[in-house]
């Protein structure tokens, strides 16, 4: 009981991180299932089930707060749903060791664009509302989708930053999309678990403590990403994709670092990413009228240039 308890309070915590930056449900929840003892696939089938009723609920809540761009979840949904079948269905027999620090330092580069680009000067909005085009979220999507199976984490990871870069979303509807978009990621990913590994092999009690867990926190974390200013929201995004994929290079066959050379660094970016955050805050509050009227200035000429 104690540890369906546990697992409970993970899932909470872990949804609400996840529904409000965009990322963070699976690595957490996979990160905990491995620490004991759980072997990779039935780790990643759980955490896939468990994010079959999340991310229905967390899409469903980020909908209601207005989130959500339907487009942009089909054409990355879809993709994401195929990568994450296969992923899920050779997971047995593929090795992501070699991928896992080419990866990690690709989203550390975009991790430290993000946060330098909304700390520095806020939300591009010269590309805000262009259109993000299939060419760039199938591919986009099959990747994540890919990684998020095999690594029991990913979605959100590898398809929050690479669109919050491309400056032309919100980054409340980033994170919106992603999240709604990865319920299509987790069913395609459990069937290619049943399949590969059999039902046996999953502790459904562990689901249900994970998904009831998340449940609670989806319509949390959607209210608050609804009402974190953007500026604000793209650093915090930022920092926590820096400091999660400098962990993962700090700890792989790249690097190996010592622990007193993992905290030191760890140490280094908490102090950078709290000054971004405070700094954020401050050219937010100083600017926050002039933005708003920016905004809904370039929202009404793209509303008259749109063809009726």
């Amino acid at each position: 009981m104690r540890k369906l308890l546990l697992l409970a309070l993970v899932g909470l915590g872990a949804q609400l991180v996840d529904g409000s930056l965009g990322m963070a449900y699976g690595v957490t929840s996979t990160t905990l299932l491995l620490a004991i003892g759980t072997n990779p696939a039935a780790a990643s089938a759980t955490v896939h089930l468990a994010e079959i009723g999340t991310t229905l609920a967390s899409g469903a809540s980020h909908w209601k707060f207005g989130n959500v761009d339907w487009k942009v979840v089909a054409k990355i949904g879809i993709p994401g749903a195929i990568g994450a079948f296969a992923g899920a269905t050779f997971l047995s027999g593929l090795s992501t060791e070699v991928a896992a620090p080419v990866m990690a330092l690709i989203l550390l580069a975009l991790g430290i664009y993000i946060l330098v680009r909304f700390t520095a000067f806020g939300i591009p909005r010269d590309r805000l509302g262009l259109p993000l085009r299939k060419r760039f979220l199938g591919p986009l999507g099959l990747v994540a989708g890919f990684v998020d199976a095999t690594g029991g984490g990913g979605w959100g990871p590898v398809g929050t930053p690479a669109i919050l870069a491309s400056g032309r979303m919100e980054p409340r509807k980033v994170i919106g999309s992603i999240d709604t978009s990865e319920f299509l990621v987790a069913i395609a990913a459990s069937l290619g678990f049943l399949i590969g590994i059999g039902s046996e092999n999953i502790d459904f009690a562990w689901v249900a403590a994970l998904l009831i867990g998340g449940v609670i926190a989806a319509p949390i974390a959607a209210w608050l990403v609804r009402h974190i200013p953007p500026r604000i929201l793209g650093s915090a995004v930022g920092g926590v994709i820096i400091l999660t994929n400098s962990r993962s290079l700090l700890r792989s066959d790249w690097i190996d670092a010592s622990d007193s050379v993992r905290y030191a660094v760890y140490a280094v970016i908490y102090l950078i990413w709290a000054a971004a955050l405070a700094y954020s805050i401050k050219q937010y509050r100083a600017n926050r009228d002039a933005e708003r009227i920016e905004a809904d200035t370039t929202e009404q000429h793209r509303s008259a240039a749109t063809p009726v």
